[in-house]
């Protein structure tokens, strides 16, 4: 719970929190600022990692929740700064100093988008630039979520270049080489440092209309930071011009390649021990068994923090449904505005919902995941309290009355008791659901099993998902037989055998 307590709660000490985006550099350019300003002992530093797009990044700095992250040059102009050109560095921090940000520590190299199709299709269509891709419609996009989405992604793409093709296939850049070589998709948008341009053999694309600026890696930061903690601030600066281009493809293919830990791989450069990656073994195995990463040392801490998620967004679930339940059966005004209200917002993608809180809240970790997943968990609640109160026979109710129960008497010892295995069946699905739907908070550093299973997705390591994906339904099994227990414990001895009697 360490981790998600640092990043949800005023650091009350000298703290860094270093976030990073995800995937595979940047959680290896974090790791190297963590190690970094680690060695001065001057704050804890914390790795906030796999924190989503830029967005919420953006939003993480600038609420004061990390303090630094690897960013681009290109990204902070087109996509933060909304310029329609990459200047300076030092033009770009006069336009960032309004946000109380500043971009610093040029790494070494650049790392731009481009665009890839298999060699031999390429080949045999003749296809070398990107100006070529328009002679061919044909052709199936398989772009990351981000690139499509973004200023100097697929729409400004598309029109410099006249492309034909509509909008692409959301795919995730850990997926990509994958679905390229499976013939799923025939181009797909990669980095220029990416680890498995030579493993896949595909063809880099010709940017000849100069489309995609220089991307060059550099770290984007609180603008208080260098005084706030200076000598944490000069060790991270002695990385300068440190990090090549082949270093960096180097360091991506050791942590894809090789399934070596992004802990590891930050060490070794620091320790000038990074090297060339062996060749990948034969039978596709990955360093260390499943079984190794599924009760590997952080099992303990991501079951705790996802229990902490689950359970604390339920319980707010549950104040604030039963009640809404209890209003909708009462009030005929209200129920269609209850039901249909907690219908839409079943419907808001997750994703969506926690880049809107974390500006809302301030803050990123538990706090915005907490509302998230109360939102969730809502409508089986209400849904359920709402049919239950309203199908309790009319004649129970009048016969209270009758007896001269008050309304809150006739509600607490009458209706509650006869629509509990109906709310409580409610209960049950929103806390199963949130089993799995929690997992969306490792992108805004709240931790629990979704941290193996972002970064399963980042490395495309099937064992990593696996190992994150596997305690999840474990997890959600052994809530839903704790419920069936306790519904069990509750009913009365003779109605249960009432029940089993029919």
């Amino acid at each position: 719970m360490l981790v998600l307590l640092a990043v949800t709660l005023p650091a009350t000490g000298a703290a860094l929190h270093v976030g990073s985006k995800r995937f595979t550099e940047s959680y290896i350019l974090a790791e190297i600022v963590q190690q970094t300003a680690r060695t001065t002992g001057e704050a804890t530093v914390t790795h906030v990692p796999g924190l989503g797009n830029t967005a919420i990044l953006l939003s993480a700095l600038r609420a004061g929740r990390i303090d630094v992250y690897p960013e681009y040059t290109g990204t902070i102009a087109r996509e933060i700064l909304h310029l329609d050109h990459v200047p300076p560095l030092a033009e770009l921090n006069a336009a960032l100093a309004p946000l109380g940000l500043r971009a610093s520590v040029p790494l070494g190299f650049n790392n731009s988008y481009a665009l890839a199709m298999r060699a031999q299709d390429a080949a045999a269509r003749n296809i070398t630039r990107l100006s070529d891709l328009k002679h061919h419609p044909e052709l199936r996009f398989g772009l990351s979520q981000e690139f499509i989405g973004r200023v100097d992604g697929w729409v400004g793409l598309k029109q410099t270049y006249a492309l034909p093709a509509a909008t692409p296939r959301g795919l995730d850049h850990g997926l990509a080489y994958e679905a390229l070589a499976q013939h799923q998709v025939d181009v797909i948008d990669i980095y220029s440092t990416d680890a498995k341009i030579g493993r896949y053999g595909v063809r880099v694309l010709a940017d000849d209309a100069h489309y995609f600026p220089r991307y060059d890696a550099v770290l984007l930061h609180k603008v208080d930071l260098p005084t706030r903690l200076p000598r944490s601030w000069a060790a991270i600066a002695s990385l300068e011009g440190r990090i090549g281009e082949a270093a960096m493809r180097r360091m991506n293919a050791a942590a894809e390649l090789e399934r070596t830990t992004f802990q590891d791989v930050a060490a070794g450069f620091l320790a000038g021990t990074a090297r060339d990656p062996a060749p990948p073994r034969a039978d596709g195995a990955a360093a260390g068994s499943f079984w190794d990463k599924l009760a590997g040392p952080d099992l303990g801490r991501l079951t705790l923090e996802h229990l902490a998620l689950v359970f604390l967004s339920l319980a707010g679930s549950v104040v604030v449904g039963v009640p809404l339940g209890l209003l909708a059966a009462r009030l005929a005004a209200a129920e269609a505005v209850i039901l249909g209200v907690t219908g839409v917002l079943q419907t808001i993608p997750s994703l969506a919902l926690l880049a809107v809180l974390i500006p809302v809240t301030g803050s990123i970790g538990l706090v915005p995941a907490f509302i998230a997943l109360a939102v969730y968990a809502l409508l089986p609640i209400v849904r359920n309290t709402h049919t239950a109160l309203r199908q309790i026979p009319p004649g129970m109710t009048q016969a209270a009355q009758a007896l001269g129960l008050t309304p809150s008497m006739t509600l607490r010892l009458i209706e509650l008791p006869l629509a509990r295995r109906t709310i409580m069946a409610g209960i049950k699905t929103a806390a199963v659901i949130n089993v799995g739907t929690a997992t969306i908070a490792a992108f805004i550093g709240a931790g629990g099993y979704g941290e193996r299973i972002v970064t399963g997705l980042a490395l495309n390591d099937n064992a990593t998902l696996l190992a994150g994906a596997i305690p999840v339904a474990v997890l959600a099994l052994a809530i839903e037989a704790a419920f069936m227990l306790g519904e069990r414990g509750l009913t009365p001895k003779a109605l249960r055998q009432i029940t089993r009697s029919r």
